[in-house]
């Protein structure tokens, strides 16, 4: 077996993070995990070469045979770099294979100390040999200490962290950033129980709802919905205790992208209506021209060219009277590249005549034109959308040329949603087969779903 090989083709995270695919990790269904592989491209021959099973074992659990055995479940597991847990699978536990005395908890300071310098010496000399499998086990954990009283610059501290935290959600994806997101929100939640004043406690509830309000958005970008629903529930009761009206809309905005994502339409148009309201109490032109133009995008997707375009419109008007640099950080993001590509996506889901098709062009060219670095994973949307739009008006050499760039840019980012929107340019691209290169646009679309780094 060529292991160099088989590791450098290891199965992307995006698929272990797919409902249905949990479900059958869930419920330890390994012949409907192969087949969901299977669905996405994965040989019979590559499962067993990472799980280490011949492929006639392969075809047994197929045809029906169940895997009960604890250590092949975990083999399979380890195998496929299925995170442990998701299995109900237990990591190595400590009392099966403890951590070395350096890292053990017991005895005084000076004992400590004494087994700190012992194994530094050892590793200096190359004595101690290296161990990669315990690394990859956590050490012992021990919460961060939180003042007694806090102030003004403690709420401050976690503005600050969710607003860098924010700027890499943008820029590389849930996925690199959401661990952190949760590790600061866990810190910042034990500020709950310290002493402060009123005004202070109202705007740490505010805080701790939007640290929520972006815990939820980085689960909804590797698929994880409903930690995503958990935390944006949470936020909006926070938002709305602390008497932040803008906050709250954001978070109903958040809500309905969730839903639109899982074509739930209907039920995203209602938060994004919940959303409006909320806005008008904040009056935030800004908030109601995001939520109209969203509405757009609901209401092109239901069919209804009427109120997707007079919401358009709306949105547009609202937009020109916003002051965006007094906007609030949660909703500062919303410039004119996003309101010329949402209502760029909302045109090319009206289907009455290629007019719309031209004009959605026209605005998510200038979108992707105006896109910031920073904001690379908005980029991506907007790639996907032109091209997929270019290719149905039958510009196939710039659709396929935009479409190369989106797939580029999706293998940069850790994020489920990217690669769960290039549905739209596949089967765009798909009908277009026939032209030069198509071929080589699908057969990257399919690869990414398989590995996003390549």
């Amino acid at each position: 077996m060529n292991v160099t090989h088989v590791s450098e083709q290891a199965i992307s995270f995006a698929i272990w993070e797919r409902p249905a695919m949990r479900q059958a990790l869930a419920s330890r269904d390994i012949a409907g995990v192969y087949q969901l592989l299977q669905r996405v491209g994965v040989s019979q021959r590559r499962i067993a070469a990472l799980t280490g099973q011949s492929q006639s074992e392969i075809s047994e659990i197929l045809n029906g045979r169940q895997v009960m055995a604890y250590d092949v479940l975990v083999r399979i597991a380890d195998g496929l770099g299925v995170p442990r847990g998701y299995m109900g699978l237990a990591y190595d536990g400590d009392s099966q294979h403890p951590l070395p005395a350096v890292y053990q908890e017991d005895g005084d300071e000076d004992e400590q100390v004494r087994k700190l310098l012992a194994h530094a010496a050892q590793v200096t000399i190359g004595a101690a040999p290296a161990s990669v499998e315990e690394w990859s086990r956590p050490l012992p954990h021990q919460e961060t200490p939180v003042p007694d009283r806090i102030g003004e610059a403690e709420v401050e501290t976690v503005e600050k962290v969710t607003e860098s935290l924010r700027a890499l959600d943008y820029r590389y994806g849930g996925g690199i950033c959401r661990d952190a997101v949760l590790a600061q929100l866990g810190w910042s939640n034990q500020l709950l129980r310290a002493s402060c004043t009123e005004e202070v406690g109202r705007r740490l509830h505010r805080a701790l709802a939007d640290q929520h309000n972006l815990a939820g958005w980085t689960a909804f970008d590797v698929g994880l919905y409903p930690a995503a629903r958990r935390h944006l529930a949470r936020a909006l009761e926070q938002a709305k205790y602390a008497g932040d009206p803008s906050l709250a809309a954001n978070i109903l905005y958040r809500m309905g992208r969730v839903h639109l994502h899982q074509e739930r339409v209907k039920d995203a148009l209602r938060f994004f209506q919940l959303g409006q309201i909320s806005a008008q109490d904040a009056s935030c032109e800004l908030t109601v021209a995001m939520l109209c133009v969203n509405e757009a995008w609901a209401y092109a997707l239901l069919g209804d060219e009427k109120l997707a375009l007079k919401s358009v419109s709306r949105a547009r008007d609202e937009f020109a009277r916003a002051d965006q640099d007094s906007a609030p950080g949660w909703v500062r993001f919303f410039g004119q590249a996003d309101l010329d590509a949402a209502s760029g996506v909302t045109l090319s889901n009206l289907v009455a005549s290629d007019a719309h098709l031209s004009e959605a062009a026209e605005l998510l060219a200038a979108s992707v034109e105006g896109r910031a670095h920073d904001m690379a994973r908005s980029k991506v949307f907007e790639l996907i959308a032109l091209a997929t739009v270019q290719l149905l008006l039958g510009e196939v050499e710039a659709g396929l040329d935009h479409g190369h760039q989106a797939v580029t840019l999706v293998t940069q980012l850790r994020s489920v949603r990217t690669i769960d929107r290039l549905a739209p340019l596949e089967k765009a691209a798909f009908k277009r087969r026939a032209a030069a290169g198509a071929d080589h646009l699908l057969q990257r679309i399919a690869d990414v779903r398989i590995n996003p780094q390549r």
